[in-house]
């Protein structure tokens, strides 16, 4: 068990960092949410939705949101921290005391640990159904928009039991028509057909009405109560407005496809083992198929490989899916399960007719369908590793910020903004990059994901064993400790050029 005094100096620098951990996750979240809600308020609002499904849209943004700051959050308070207690002299007195800077930062990086492994489990259990629910309702958003809607070569109802509409072409990004008919049952007492050779739609601010302007089409109108009235009138161009269009809004209660980023590790991993199942299979039928052809062309017949068994992997991969498994079974109530139909057996005294293959071709379908295979399993992979790698950034992060505020206590909050935001930058953008050339099969999922993880915990190693050096402990450097080495290293090469420019005066 630990000396008191110790556990007493690990409670103490957990509690200062919690304050600041729960403000710049606030203000980080917020500053992220402010900008989403700039972005898409106007569009929303111009949809003449209610309120509850805005509100709706943010409050499923944030879980997204706080996946990204939390290990911002981790950094900015290791930062704040460590720079407020080396300026204090607390550091000094507790160094002075016998307390060694690895017995200080220890419970730091362990309450680091503890915040990844919350975040490993808000990316993996939260965030992708929220990502889902949001992406369903991003789309029954859309689908409030007519253009979006209507289909071409059949007659759609733009207003229930009044308007209906049939073009044979819909071009949905220019909101073009092409051979337009247009029935108008709005008046009881009059029956109109309106058609065009072609048309353009617009529709107003909140969504609700929808403005055609027809071109070179005519108007046949009848007249219920009297049949024998009939009016045809030829135009040019024909502006009317269709109200109460797109005022309806239904949300999808059940959705079943799911985008990797709205998957848990536990069905990536699946989705990945039947994508290299798919792989192994394609890449067997690519052989069958070469031989074939080489077998046809010495006049041989052909080899039929048996069908494959379809074999659904049911089972979850590795301690951790088990265990979530186990654990949604206590808490959930059961799922059906739709029973995969067997293939009929052979009737007996029947053999299958061998297929002749002709294929040009051959193996060049097959080597695609691998290909793609490989692909799906790759992006499923680099995600799993991007789920992992963003969790571990939190203890990465800890790793950086510590000896930099060691070093250069005095920085104050420019070297909190400043740090912060340099690391952020290269550690999400070299993620980013790392996610394109993992999808594109460049790099490995691994390496995709984890290389901005490897170096900035490089980095942080070796500055905590350079701090723990005997002369190196913290003694208030600033930001001349920085800008001065780089000056040497400016003057070194001028130097070699120019003699009296880079020598001192």
């Amino acid at each position: 068990m630990a000396p008191l005094i110790v556990r007493t100096i690990s409670r103490y620098l957990l509690r200062q960092h919690v304050a600041p951990l729960g403000f710049a996750l606030a203000a980080l979240t917020s500053l992220m949410l402010i900008q989403q809600v700039a972005k898409q308020l106007s569009g929303l609002l111009g949809k003449g939705l209610p309120a509850g499904v805005i509100a709706e849209v943010f409050v499923l943004s944030l879980p997204f949101i706080v996946a990204v700051t939390l290990p911002m959050a981790v950094l900015v308070a290791v930062l704040h921290v460590f720079t407020r207690l080396a300026g204090d002299n607390e550091i000094t007195a507790l160094q002075a005391g016998g307390v060694s800077v690895t017995r200080l930062v220890a419970p730091v990086l362990a309450g680091a640990t503890g915040v990844a492994l919350l975040s490993f489990l808000w990316n993996d259990q939260l965030l992708p159904r929220t990502n889902h629910e949001l992406r369903t309702l991003q789309v029954d958003i859309a689908r409030k928009k007519p253009s979006l809607t209507l289909k071409e070569q059949v007659i759609n109802e733009v207003v229930p039991g009044q308007t209906f509409l049939r073009a044979s072409r819909i071009d949905g990004n220019t909101n073009k028509l092409k051979d337009v008919t247009l029935y108008d049952l709005s008046d009881a007492e009059r029956r109109r057909i309106i058609t065009a050779d072609s048309g353009r739609m617009a529709y107003s601010a909140g969504g609700r009405d929808l403005f055609l302007t027809l071109l070179d089409g005519d108007i046949e109108e009848v007249n219920r109560t009297d049949p024998t009235q009939f009016n045809r009138t030829f135009f040019r161009t024909n502006r009317m407005r269709v109200s109460g269009v797109g005022n309806i809004f239904t949300q999808t209660e059940h959705d079943t496809y799911k985008s990797d980023r709205e998957m848990s590790t536990c069905e990536m991993r699946r989705a990945a083992s039947a994508a290299r199942r798919d792989a192994g299979r394609a890449t067997g039928e690519s052989r069958v198929v070469i031989e074939n052809d080489l077998r046809r062309l010495v006049g041989l017949g052909p080899v039929v490989a048996p069908p494959e068994p379809y074999v659904p992997d049911t089972a979850p991969p590795g301690l951790y899916c088990r265990a979530v498994r186990r654990l949604a079974t206590w808490l959930l109530p059961l799922e059906a399960e739709a029973q995969t139909p067997r293939a009929a057996p052979p009737l007996p005294g029947r053999t299958p007719v061998p297929q002749l293959y002709v294929t040009p071709g051959a193996g060049i379908g097959e080597a695609q369908r691998v290909r793609d295979a490989r692909t799906r399993a790759a992006t499923y992979e680099v995600e799993i590793q991007k789920k992992y790698a963003i969790a571990a950034a939190c203890l990465v992060f800890a790793l950086v910020g510590i000896p930099v505020a060691l070093r250069f206590q005095r920085g104050g909050v420019g070297l909190v903004i400043g740090m912060s935001v340099g690391v952020f930058t290269v550690y999400y953008v070299g993620l980013i990059a790392g996610e394109e050339l993992g999808d594109r099969l460049i790099v490995s999922p691994f390496l995709a994901m984890w290389t901005p993880n490897l170096i900035f915990a490089t980095a942080g190693l070796f500055g905590l064993w350079r701090i723990r050096k005997p002369g190196n402990a913290p003694h208030g450097g600033d930001w001349s400790d920085i800008i001065d080495p780089v000056l040497r290293l400016l003057r070194w090469p001028a130097s070699l050029l120019w003699p009296r420019w880079g020598s001192a005066p």
